[in-house]
């Protein structure tokens, strides 16, 4: 029984992949690895964290004239880049834990 649950499930995800392809949709990783490919895993990693760091800084005189105006707090910080338009360095939209996250880099 178990068996041909997990046939299904897998009919189920291949359709349900197909029909996303058919539709445009990208799948997987926005960043992708062929940013990384030839590099050692350390290396990578100080890859992704100098990106990081860059994004962040980048953003820094948006954070401090929002914090100018008066909004403090990490939810409102998020509300206000969200008004703005500002996206996420994966082009989402922002919440508090990843407004924290921006000043820690920062920090």
């Amino acid at each position: 029984m178990a068996q041909h649950e997990r046939k299904m499930i897998s009919e189920r995800t291949k359709a349900a992949l197909a029909a996303a392809k058919r539709r445009g949709t990208k799948l997987g990783n926005p960043n992708g690895a062929r940013a990384l490919k030839g590099h050692g895993n350390d290396r990578a990693i100080q890859m992704i964290k100098i990106n990081a760091k860059r994004f962040a800084e980048e953003r820094a005189p948006i954070i401090a004239d929002i914090r100018a105006g008066g909004i403090t707090s990490l939810k409102g910080i998020a509300r206000e880049l969200n008004a703005r338009g500002i996206l996420t360095a994966r082009r989402g939209r922002w919440y508090a834990t990843g407004v924290k996250a921006l000043l820690a880099r920062l920090d």
